[in-house]
């Protein structure tokens, strides 16, 4: 059993001030324990219960804390430091566990008070009500063994398939006002449905605290606390937990990128532009109408390092997936020219994001070599994945979004046209090994009109199915990590509904059901065959056989693992049955076929090969065997030699 410590609250006095190192770490901009030391902390003073007060706010007048302790009047005042590092502190006796509370700020400059909830507070009132709560995190983990053998799973040589999900639509509770699972509810459920489809790791849309339920987390207020809506800290711990006992790892979206402009969050939050540059062309973000961080300011770098490294540690996230890199790597993202200043070198590049993101991920490595970062960078940026010390960004992998356009694209058009596209599903492979990429199917791809991923699907019902099956197919084949967003798995007709529960009720049907098999015995298949993961990131691993095959719509190729295992693949992306199809292969002997995405099991018209074949020595396709095939109509097919897959 992994045991948070508990420390009583009259030990816990001197352990939450800011001593003159903290200070120097602030201003140097590599503090990665702020929330330690900022924020509210309960503790004892004089033998005085109560709760211990630190707010960063360089050019406030006045700060003071209000909340309904004192009728939300400002008359317990904080005093400033010393050391003019800007950060304010005092101890408001009596005031514990479940209080609400705001800083109010009186800007040096002049102006009305500001009331502002606390950047690092740990607990906000569930929205709209826009306090801060006193809170802990206090937790027993059972989740020791996890934690001491992660590093194998979260490993980039290790079988990845991550089901994306928004905790507050996966499932609703009708009879209740259509409410959302909260965090403890969720737990079980969703473990139980992601250990049925064989995902080795879930990735939450953003968690941390959002006024907006309609930004799905993405506009941030409360970077340290998860959303109340669904619970507390300790709940958001219990449903981690719960994963984690169930083997499976917990991604955690993360957004440095921009915050919402929203009067009780970060911006001007002491009068001044002090998390944001004051430039809107540096400081306002015209796509999203949001605020940009300063990464330039030593502080903000502090500030946003700790809530990284606050998730892995104290909430045992596995790992961070790093919301819009490109929006923070380019000056001129969403913006035209005369919007935006160019660096000191007269470039596009934010340098200040550059070295960031690069601090970054050198410190997550550093305390927590057993997790990983992911970035959501859609723009030929180079080396994002590549570590710092060879000039890349220090991401351990990327998401490619090349990949899910150009396979988008080409799984949409009718099937008589694709002959004349076939290069983008073949492109990908050109550049599959410049980065350690994770394919992703997200919650971007079913939303704003966009349509859900089997109605994106051409032809007739049978076939949307089929095609979905082949894509699926395909794309657990494709080298990479592989990322599914919640209702992909069953084929959910409806594009997503934030405010909407999943289509649960679409299990009963045979097609929908047989969608879900299929994704499960794809991961059952992809987690016990090295062949297909092993080497996701190296060109050892990937071996065309025939990417020229345009007229017929077919592609095939092998997956080979350190191991020496090899796993053939052929995919046939038209309606048209092929008989007597021949593909080369590199040796002789019976190939069983392990996966046809056309068995009646999945919903398919179950043509395919009688589950083996035998290869016979005639030379095709540059090698001396080759396999004579039955190709399913919209099928995907692997197989492997009889003698385990080792060549």
């Amino acid at each position: 059993m992994s045991t948070e410590t508990v420390t009583p609250p009259e030990a816990r006095r001197a352990s939450h001030l800011l001593t003159d190192h903290d200070v120097y770490l602030l201003r140097e901009g590599t503090h990665g324990r702020l929330h330690d030391r900022l924020g509210a902390h309960q503790c004892v003073e004089g033998g005085v219960a109560g709760t211990h007060f630190a707010v960063w706010a360089p050019n406030a007048a006045q700060v003071s804390v209000i909340g309904d302790f004192n009728h939300w009047q400002p008359g317990h005042a904080l005093r400033p430091r010393e050391d003019s590092c800007g950060v304010w502190e005092g101890f408001v006796p009596g005031l514990g566990r479940g209080g609400c509370y705001k800083y109010h700020i009186v800007p040096r400059d002049g102006g009305p008070g500001l009331e502002k909830a606390d950047p690092f507070a740990l607990l906000a009132e569930v929205p709209p009500k826009t306090a801060s709560v006193v809170w802990d995190l206090d937790y027993e983990w059972q989740d020791g063994h996890w934690m001491a053998n992660r590093a194998r799973p979260n490993a980039l040589d290790a079988p990845m398939s991550i089901y994306e999900v928004h905790l507050g639509s996966w499932r609703r509770v009708p009879e209740d006002g259509n409410r959302s699972l909260s965090y403890r509810e969720m737990a079980e459920p969703l473990a139980q449905h992601v250990r049925w489809l064989g995902f080795t790791h879930v990735e939450l849309l953003p968690v941390m605290e959002h006024p907006f339920f309609g930004s799905w987390g993405y506009q941030v207020t409360g970077y340290f606390a998860p959303s109340s809506r669904y619970g507390t800290p300790q709940d958001l711990m219990f449903l981690i937990d719960t994963l984690h006992r169930h083997g499976i790892g917990v991604i955690l979206d993360w957004v440095p990128s921009h915050f919402p402009t929203d009067a009780h969050g970060l911006a001007q939050f002491d009068g001044t532009h002090l998390f944001e540059h004051a430039d809107p062309r540096q400081g306002f973000h015209p796509e999203w109408s949001s605020s940009i961080f300063n990464y330039g300011r030593h502080e903000v770098r502090a500030f946003l390092l700790s809530n990284a490294l606050f998730w892995l540690e104290r909430y045992h996230a596995d790992a961070l997936r790093v919301d819009a890199v490109a929006s923070m790597l380019y000056l001129d993202y969403g913006r035209t020219e005369g919007e935006w200043i160019p660096n000191a070198h007269g470039g596009h590049e934010n340098l200040d994001a550059v070295s960031f993101l690069r601090s970054l991920n050198e410190a997550v490595y550093r305390d927590h070599p057993d997790t990983q970062t992911m970035a959501e960078e859609s723009t030929a940026w180079p080396m994002v994945s590549r570590p710092t010390w060879l000039g890349g960004l220090g991401f351990g992998m990327k998401w490619n979004m090349g990949w899910m356009h150009d396979t988008l694209d080409y799984f949409s058009l009718d099937s008589i046209y694709r002959q004349y596209h076939h290069d983008r599903i073949t492109f990908s492979i050109w550049y599959a090994f410049h980065e350690n990429f994770v394919l992703p199917l997200s919650h971007d791809e079913v939303v704003h009109g966009k349509g859900s991923l089997i109605r994106k699907m051409p032809g007739d019902n049978w076939q949307k199915f089929a095609n979905l099956r082949l894509l699926l197919g395909y794309m657990w084949a494709h080298p990479g990590k592989k990322l599914l967003f919640m209702g992909g798995e069953f084929g959910q007709w409806s594009e997503w509904n934030h405010d909407s529960s999943l289509e649960w009720h679409l299990m009963q049907y045979p097609e929908h059901f047989g969608m879900a098999r299929w994704v499960g015995d794809l991961n059952a298949f992809y987690l016990q065959t090295p062949a297909l993961y092993d080497q996701d990131f190296g060109n050892a691993g990937f071996e065309w056989i025939d990417c020229h095959d345009a007229p017929a719509s077919v592609i095939s190729f092998l997956r080979r693992g350190r191991d020496g295992s090899v796993v053939l693949v052929v995919c046939n992306a038209t309606p048209v049955a092929r008989q007597d199809y021949r593909v080369g292969v590199p040796q002789g002997g019976m190939w069983a076929e392990r996966l046809n995405s056309d068995a009646p099991a999945y919903g398919g018209s179950g043509q395919g090969n009688l589950g083996r074949v035998e290869a016979s020595p005639l030379p095709y396709h540059g090698r001396p065997h080759s396999l004579t095939l039955t190709l399913p109509p919209l099928g995907a097919l692997f197989l492997q030699p009889e003698d385990a897959g080792h060549l």
